[in-house]
């Protein structure tokens, strides 16, 4: 598949996946001419990759995980489930601040009504 179709698969620009490439979190082949091709199935990877970016983590923690969830159960090591705990308290930590300036506002906003 062309970057263009991968491109169109995932939603993802033709951009963003040349920069996923480059950082080592997707894989494609090259053609006598120099164009990628990529293996259908890099568009369940693609996905992948936007979950985790969407779940605030980096490409460089993105890269280093990548490897822990392919591989199977057995061979995942503790450090896969450390990095995660750690990003899930990092968002339970922006949650709670985003609702603390939230009420801020929210008494600001009461304070200006009355």
């Amino acid at each position: 598949m062309r970057i263009g179709e991968l491109a169109a698969s995932t939603g993802v620009s033709p951009r963003s996946l040349r920069y996923y490439e480059q950082q080592g979190l997707i894989t494609s082949a090259r053609t006598p001419a120099g164009h990628r091709r990529y293996d259908p199935a890099m568009v369940d990877a693609v996905i992948r990759v936007q979950e985790l970016f969407a779940a605030g983590l980096c490409s460089s923690k993105i890269a280093s995980l990548l490897p822990c969830l392919q591989a199977p159960q057995r061979a995942r090591t503790p450090a896969l489930l450390a990095d995660l705990l750690e990003q899930r308290a990092r968002l339970d930590a922006a949650e709670r601040e985003i609702r603390r300036a939230r009420q801020v506002l929210d008494e600001v906003i009461d304070a200006l009504d009355d």
